[in-house]
Parts: C-alpha cells; structure tokens; sequence
C-alpha cells in the first residue's frame, strides 16, 4: 500500500461522519502513516502523549497476533472512555485508529462501524 492509499482511507473514512474526531493509519512500529483531524478541534492528547497512544496500539496489535489462529483475527475494536470513543481496525499488520465525540448515540457508533467495515476490508 502506498501513502496515497492511506490518505484515501482517511479521508473516505472522516467523510463518514461529523463527529469523528480523528482518523489515523498506525504502522506495526507505531508511526502515524496518514491522518485526518477534524477542522477547529482541540486534541486530547499532547504531542508525546499521541505518540505513547500509537506505540501502545503497536505493541497491542502484535500481542493480538498470538490469539488469531484460535479466535480468528480482528476485525475492530470499540473503546468507550470518560472523554471520547476509539474505534481501531486491522488492515493487515496495520491499525486505522479513530476517535469519536464521546455523546454519539450508539446507533450513530453502530453506523460508523458498519460504514468503516466495507473501506477497511478492500485493504486486507
């Protein structure tokens, strides 16, 4: 896959939904391949705090990989947490990471999902 293609997913992705925050394509070692910030929004997260956040996606991701032969691989992950709602991906050894307004309605959350699934899933 090239950066074209990340940045396509991105932007395919943001344009699901106003009240995505954010979309970022992680890479097995934790760097930010592509991402789209919703215009005047305030990050959660500092500098040095986002990149903990993708490292940590990095390492979770590999230790997932121990599970995938007995549980089969993931498909995504939702987070719920006191400020904003995290959605994650797999496409292959990479993670498309978004953060959601945290006062979305579930079917909102549900429409996401079911939306991102078919854009994720040509890449795998």
């Amino acid at each position: 896959m090239t950066n074209n293609d990340f940045e396509k997913i991105c932007s395919n992705i943001v344009a699901i939904s106003p009240f995505i925050r954010f979309v970022g394509i992680i890479s097995e070692s934790g760097e930010l391949l592509a991402n789209r910030r919703r215009q005047n929004l305030e990050p959660l997260l500092d500098a040095k705090n986002t990149q903990y956040q993708f490292s940590h996606i990095a390492i979770k991701t590999d230790l997932e990989g121990f599970f995938d032969k007995n549980l089969g691989e993931i498909e995504f992950v939702w987070e719920e947490r006191k400020k904003v709602q995290t959605i994650s991906f797999a496409i292959k050894k990479l993670r498309v990471w978004i953060s959601i307004d945290k006062k979305v309605l579930r079917t909102e959350m549900l429409r996401i999902i079911d939306s991102c699934l078919p854009i994720v899933k040509i890449h795998s």
